[in-house]
């Protein structure tokens, strides 16, 4: 899919109550690290409900431009033939990422840990994505930047060392990507390369490593235990494995408000992972007063997953705390939809890391606010919006700028406004949610 092609409006009307069950799209976290280390695997990983949306494809491309065997089995399920950790070749043309932020940010940290070299290149908004703070742990480890466009961004070319550098590195902000990206690279270093995080973020990468046979020791780290240092050991021997991708708590919080704002609403939504680091959305709305059930918890692709029952709900305003940011940091421009909807004024503390997202997501999220008579502020990196417990007006278009949250968050908030809201552009929807639109039609909503 191409990130220039003419816009594709759509427009989300109020409408029926929203009813049925439905099973979000794989979680892209968990897709993206199970083609990278099926590359750098020896043999065979078999992969069970992939997100097959245009950024996991791209990783899956560039996984194969660097020696990997790719097989697509059936819908969701692929067959990857690993290259092994130090048997990758120089892809023959540029890794093109297209708008996948974390494909090209963890993939740079396994080139530049493998004697290879590559370009990476992505679409207009990746382009305008900073890089710098991927590139300078690598730079430690013996990467070499050959090339880059101005600031640390692509296109760029990296050159891997023969062995990475082992090293401690304290990760500048709480960022996932960043931890990866030294942990990809660690794995062609002899010795132990430690990453400290002063908030943990999301664990995959941590988790699907052990699954593939690496070892990775997470112990506490700084004042009240909420940081964390990570150590692996490098250069082990990953062995192809099986990979079950439970479904991506990112895309089924777009469900979850859907079933919250619209009245008369029950909505079902199966498979949805409940790791802790993910889950930072469902705590806020329960604290709101949300109605969330869960139920069938159980154990798949090393991760617990529930099925969630979710029904329209008188919400609250609270406040949300910076460190749960790195819990939920995909998910406030959901969460201030549900804030429109909520009596009082929610606040959301800490998003400078929204600046920095595939949009200003936070600029992006005041604008359609704004569009649609929500009544919001910003006070330097905190979101405040204020609801009266009634639907909003509604009646605005909203730009997205290309990004598939902002898309989706508002064509949820026009299910339930007094009036319709339109997003200037919903192509891009299909990088996260392919099936965004069939799967909220089957449910009742009104979008097109």
């Amino acid at each position: 899919m191409s990130h220039d092609s003419a816009p594709s409006p759509l427009t989300a009307a109020p409408g029926n109550p929203l009813r049925g069950a439905s099973r979000p799209p794989g979680d892209k976290s968990i897709s993206h690290r199970a083609m990278i280390l099926g590359l750098l695997a020896i043999g065979e990983t078999r992969i069970e409900g992939l997100l097959e949306g245009d950024d996991v494809l791209r990783t899956a491309a560039a996984a194969r431009a660097l020696g990997a065997g790719m097989e697509r089995l059936g819908e969701g399920r692929w067959l990857v033939r690993g290259a092994g950790i130090g048997g990758l070749s120089d892809p023959a043309e540029t890794l093109d990422f297209g708008n996948a932020g974390t494909g090209s940010r963890l993939m740079m940290g396994v080139v530049g840990g493998q004697p290879v070299t590559a370009t990476f290149d992505g679409d207009a908004s990746l382009r305008k994505r900073p890089m710098r703070r991927i590139l300078d742990p690598l730079v430690r480890m013996g990467t070499q930047v050959v090339s880059e466009a101005e600031g640390g961004r692509v296109p760029l070319t990296l050159r891997g060392p023969r062995e990475a550098i082992p090293i401690t590195y304290e990760t500048p902000a709480a960022s996932a990507q960043i931890k990866s990206a030294v942990l990809l690279a660690a794995l062609n270093a002899p010795g132990v390369t430690t990453v400290i995080e002063t908030a943990a973020t999301r664990d995959h990468t941590e988790r699907m490593l052990r699954l593939f046979g690496a070892e990775v020791y997470v112990t506490p780290h700084g004042e009240g235990g909420h940081g964390r240092a990570v150590m692996l050991t490098g250069q082990p021997t990953l062995r192809g494995t099986d990979v079950i991708v439970p479904a991506d708590p990112s895309s089924a919080a777009f469900l979850i408000v859907a079933g919250l704002i619209v009245p008369g609403s029950e909505v079902t939504i199966r498979g949805v992972m409940m790791n802790p680091l993910r889950i930072g959305l469902i705590t806020t709305l329960l604290e709101m007063g949300a109605e969330i059930e869960r139920r069938d918890e159980r154990e798949e692709g090393g991760e617990t997953v529930a099925d969630l029952v979710v029904r329209t709900s008188r919400l609250k305003g609270v406040d949300v705390p910076a460190e749960r940011a790195p819990a939920m940091i995909d998910e406030y421009p959901i969460l201030a939809v549900a804030a429109a909807f909520a009596e009082g004024t929610t606040r959301m503390s800490g998003l400078h890391e929204l600046r920095v997202k595939e949009s200003d997501r936070l600029a992006a999220v005041a604008a359609g606010l704004a569009a649609n008579g929500i009544d919001y502020a910003i006070e330097g990196d905190d979101l405040l919006v204020t609801g009266d417990g009634a639907a909003p007006r509604g009646g605005g278009t909203v730009a997205t700028h290309l990004d598939h949250r902002i898309a989706m968050a508002f064509l949820v908030l026009g299910l339930a406004t007094r009036e319709s809201v339109t997003v200037d552009d919903g192509a891009m929807i299909a990088t996260s949610f392919p099936r965004f639109l069939p799967t909220m039609a089957g449910l009742g909503a009104r979008i097109g």
